[in-house]
């Protein structure tokens, strides 16, 4: 198949998403007889239905489903090169896109990324910085959407495969609880304490939550989640209006532990302390700006180890 114009793909994505082709056409500016048309001639080009026409509007059909998934990735990458080449443009000579996990982004990555294009020698280079689980993260340098990705790198962490890495940072594991909790007064915590308690957790697709499920498992508990959010910070909120503890790293949480007046407690597992990597394809062939932070990373990683 061949040929699928980047406007047709737009005007199909807002027709799925409004499930309306007026109210997409006022959107886009274009009269419904046109849009019409268009995805007329997209459904013979792909050879087969993409949308039902129903007394309300219009909605996808499994094969209209399965292209809007691919017409969001390739409108999302059309995206990402006009701002590039509009940053080269504007006269950046360096562009580096880097993937991250949340504990990453929540603790060090931003101040590292900073210090790094505060350097004059770095003025004319942009950073751009996403967050994404493990599995993303390696997939995404894998397939080349980013240069360089930052991970947890362990057994219990991301397999990196065939991915060239250097080591990042460390963190520690810590529970968090509510002061009025049975844990609160407890110097450290192994993990089969906290199972006897409901917890608050990340996305189950999270590394670290994969990694506290196979730890209850082969304790032959289960892992009791009463919340599930998104990040580290409505976790401690959570914790906050004393609903459930939490894991969280201690990096994360010792700002907003003191601040609310939670008790953090360091977990007591050979596993709690956790190494980041930075993965890569290859070094030699990385982009001159990319190979420039890299080193930097490294750097401030080897920095707070000997600190």
């Amino acid at each position: 198949m061949r040929d699928l114009d980047l406007t047709t793909l737009r005007l199909f994505v807002s027709v799925c998403e409004t499930r309306n082709i007026a109210r997409a056409g006022e959107q886009a500016h274009i009269v419904g007889s046109a849009i019409s048309k268009r995805l007329a001639q997209l459904e013979e080009k792909v050879g087969t239905p993409l949308l039902v026409r129903r007394r309300r509007g219009v909605e996808p059909t499994p094969a209209g489903e399965t292209l809007l998934e691919h017409a969001r990735t390739m409108l999302a990458s059309a995206d990402r090169i006009e701002r590039d080449m509009a940053a080269y443009a504007s006269g950046i000579k360096g562009q580096v896109r880097l993937l991250a996990t949340a504990s990453v982004m929540a603790e060090s990555l931003a101040d590292d990324v900073a210090a790094f294009l505060k350097d004059p020698a770095h003025r004319d280079i942009r950073v751009d910085m996403e967050e994404r689980i493990s599995p993303e993260v390696v997939r995404g340098v894998w397939q080349g959407s980013a240069s360089l990705g930052i991970c947890w790198a362990s057994e219990h962490g991301a397999d990196l495969g065939a991915l060239q890495s250097r080591p990042y940072r460390s963190d520690h594991l810590a529970i968090v609880v509510h002061p009025s909790h049975p844990l609160a007064g407890a110097k450290s915590v192994r993990f089969e304490q906290t199972l006897d308690h409901e917890h608050v957790s990340l996305p189950v697709t999270s590394a670290v939550q994969l990694m506290l499920q196979r730890a209850a498992a082969a304790l032959g508990k289960t892992l009791v989640n009463r919340v599930i959010v998104s990040n580290f910070e409505a976790a401690l909120r959570v914790v906050h209006a004393n609903l459930a503890l939490s894991v969280v790293p201690l990096e994360v949480a010792q700002p907003y532990a003191a601040s609310h007046d939670l008790c953090l407690i360091p977990l007591a597992e050979p596993w709690a302390q956790r190494h980041f990597a930075i993965c890569f394809r290859d070094e030699p062939s990385l982009p001159a700006a990319a190979r420039l932070l890299l080193a930097h990373l490294q750097t401030s990683g080897a920095n707070a180890l000997d600190a």
